[in-house]
C-alpha cells in the first residue's frame, strides 16, 4: 500500500506485537540485551502516536518499564536531586519540594499537559524522545541537568554511565542512548545559593499545547543583584533545545536592569534559527522568543518566579507512583493471544487482544459485554487532546487512548458506567442533568469521570482549580459554563 499521499491520522499504523513486562532492572536490560529492537516504554503517549501515525511496518515488541522496581522515586538530598525513569510530570508537581528547589521543572512539568497526561507521561520519557518541542528539556538544559544510562557487562552486571543532557540530545528526535542501555534517572544538581529559575511557554492552550516557544533560565546574584552565573535554554526554535552560552555571557557581572535585558534578547536573536510551521513562522517565533526571555528574567530580578505557581495543584489523582500490577515480581508476556484480566467497575474482564489495542479500543471491542455495557467512554481525537475517553486507571484519570491495554493488566479500571450507585446517580451525574451540562454528550463521559477525580480530591475545588482539572478536556459545542458550574454544585453541595 502505497501510504506517501496519505495525512499522518490516514495511515495504517505499527502493530505491538508483544508487551515484555519485567519487575526488576536487571531483567529489563537483560531483555533489552537479548533482544535490541525491543522498544522501552514507561507512560507511551509518545511512543502509541507515533506507532499509529508511522505508516505500515513490521510488528514491534515493547519493553514496559512501568512495573520495574527502584524507578519512580524522587529522591532529594543535599547535593542532588534525582527523578527516577518511571516518575511522571503529575509526582514532580505534586512534591512540594520541586517547586522550591528546582522551579523551572515543576513549572514545565505542570504545563507539559493536562493532568490525564501528566498522570501517564514521563519526564525521562519527554527527555528520551528529543523533540525540540517538548517542555521539559529546555527546564533540565537550564538547570544543568544529567542523564544516567544503564547496561549489561558481558559478566551481566549493570554498568552505568552519566551524560550531560547537552550531550545526551544529539539532533532532532536523537539521543546518545545505545541499544541495548536504558535511561534510568535524571540528575540536577542542587542549584547554589542566591539562585533562582524560570521557565515558561507560549501556546495556544492552557493545556496539551505543542510550545511555540518554551525557555529556561537559572541566574544565580549575588548580595547586590550583580549576576555571577547563568544558565538559558530555548526550544521549538531549532532542531533541537539549544543551551544558549552567549544569552548567559551578557548576563554576567551585570545587574538585570533594561540595559541587560535588551542585551540578552539582541543575543537570542542572533544565536537562534527558528523554524518557520504551522504553529507560528519563524519571524513570530524569533520576536516573542525575545518576549519570553525578558519577562522571566524581570520575574527572575523581580522574586516572582514562582508566583503563579497554582494551590493546589490538581492531579486527578494519586500523585505517587503507580501501582504495580498483580504478578510483576515475573517477567510477563504479553501478546493478542494472552487473556488479561482488568477489574473493571468492581467486575473482573477477562479478555485477549491486549498487545496490539489501546486500553479505550479493548475496552469498548473485548472487555464490554453482549450487551455493549462499557460503551460509554468515547473516541474523540485517538490522541490524547480531547479527553473523551478519559477512564480511572487505579485512581488516575488518565487518556484511555494513550495506554497500551496490555498495562491495564491486573490494575483497577474505573469508566463513567461505574460512577452511579445502581439506581443512584454520582453527585456530578446529577448536577450535570440539573443544570443542564449536556448538548451533544459526547464529550459528557469523559468530563464526568476527570470532575469525579477532581472532587474526590479537592471537596470544594475553586475556578482555577476546576480549569485546571478539566483542561485536558474539550466541548465542541463549547458548553463550558454548564459543566463547570455542575462542577461546583457537585463540590459545594449548592448553587455557588
Amino acid at each position: 500500500m502505497d501510504v506517501t499521499g496519505l495525512h499522518p491520522v490516514q495511515r495504517p499504523g505499527r502493530r505491538v506485537a508483544a508487551v515484555v513486562r519485567p519487575g526488576t532492572l536487571a531483567e529489563a536490560l537483560r531483555a533489552l540485551r537479548d533482544d535490541p529492537d525491543l522498544l522501552p516504554v514507561a507512560g507511551a503517549t509518545d511512543l502509541l502516536l507515533d506507532l499509529a501515525r508511522g505508516g505500515p511496518g513490521d510488528p514491534v515488541r515493547l519493553l514496559d518499564l512501568h512495573a520495574v522496581d527502584g524507578l519512580a522515586t524522587i529522591e532529594v538530598d543535599d547535593d542532588l536531586v534525582r527523578l527516577g525513569a518511571t516518575v511522571t510530570h503529575n509526582a514532580v508537581v505534586a512534591d512540594p519540594r520541586m517547586i522550591i528547589v528546582v522551579t523551572p521543572l515543576a513549572q514545565a512539568c505542570l504545563e507539559v499537559g493536562s493532568a490525564q497526561l501528566r498522570n501517564r507521561a514521563t519526564v525521562v520519557g519527554n527527555v528520551v524522545t528529543a523533540s525540540p518541542a517538548n517542555d521539559t528539556i529546555s527546564a533540565l538544559l537550564a538547570l544543568d541537568a544529567r542523564v544516567r544510562c544503564a547496561r549489561l557487562d558481558g559478566a551481566g552486571a549493570i554498568v552505568e554511565r552519566v551524560h550531560h543532557l547537552d550531550d545526551f540530545i544529539t539532533g532532532f528526535r536523537t539521543t546518545a542512548r545505545e541499544t541495548d542501555e536504558l535511561v534510568t534517572a535524571i540528575e540536577i544538581p542542587r542549584p547554589a545559593p542566591g539562585t533562582s529559575g524560570i521557565w515558561a511557554k507560549l501556546g495556544n492552550r492552557t493545556a496539551q499545547a505543542i510550545s511555540v516557544v518554551h525557555l529556561g533560565a537559572v541566574v544565580t546574584q549575588d548580595d547586590d543583584g550583580v549576576v555571577t552565573a547563568a544558565r538559558v535554554a530555548v526550544g521549538s526554535v531549532a532542531e533541537r533545545v539549544l543551551l544558549v552560552d552567549t544569552v548567559a555571557d551578557t548576563l554576567v557581572g551585570r545587574r538585570l536592569d533594561t540595559d541587560t535585558l535588551d542585551a540578552a534578547v539582541a543575543a537570542l536573536g542572533e544565536a537562534i534559527t527558528p523554524i518557520d510551521d504551522i504553529r507560528g513562522t519563524a519571524a513570530y517565533r524569533r520576536t516573542t522568543a525575545g518576549v519570553v526571555l525578558r519577562r522571566a528574567l524581570e520575574a527572575v530580578r523581580d522574586r516572582t518566579t514562582a508566583t503563579q505557581w497554582p494551590s493546589p495543584v490538581p492531579c486527578l489523582g494519586p500523585p505517587g507512583p503507580p501501582a504495580i500490577p498483580r504478578g510483576a515480581e515475573d517477567v510477563t508476556v504479553i501478546d493478542d493471544d494472552t487473556t488479561i484480566e482488568v477489574p473493571v467497575n468492581d467486575t473482573t474482564r477477562s479478555a485477549p487482544g491486549a498487545a496490539s489495542l489501546t486500553l479505550l479500543d479493548w475496552l469498548r471491542n473485548r472487555a464490554t459485554g453482549t450487551d455493549h455495557d462499557l460503551d460509554g467512554t468515547k473516541e474523540g481525537c485517538a490522541e490524547g487532546e480531547c479527553g473523551a475517553c478519559t477512564v480511572l486507571l487505579d485512581g488516575r484519570a488518565v487518556m484511555s487512548c494513550l495506554v497500551p491495554a496490555a498495562q491495564a493488566d491486573g490494575h483497577d479500571v474505573l469508566t463513567v458506567e461505574g460512577l452511579a450507585d445502581g439506581e443512584h446517580l454520582h453527585p456530578l451525574q446529577q448536577a450535570f442533568v440539573d443544570h443542564f451540562a449536556v448538548q451533544c454528550g459526547y464529550c459528557i463521559p469523559g468530563f464526568l469521570v476527570a470532575g469525579a477525580a477532581l472532587l474526590d480530591e479537592l471537596d470544594d475545588p475553586s475556578d482555577e482549580a476546576i480549569r485546571l482539572g478539566l483542561a485536558g478536556n474539550l466541548c465542541r459545542c463549547t458548553g463550558y459554563y454548564p459543566i463547570t458550574t455542575a462542577v461546583k454544585v457537585a463540590g459545594f453541595g449548592e448553587q455557588p
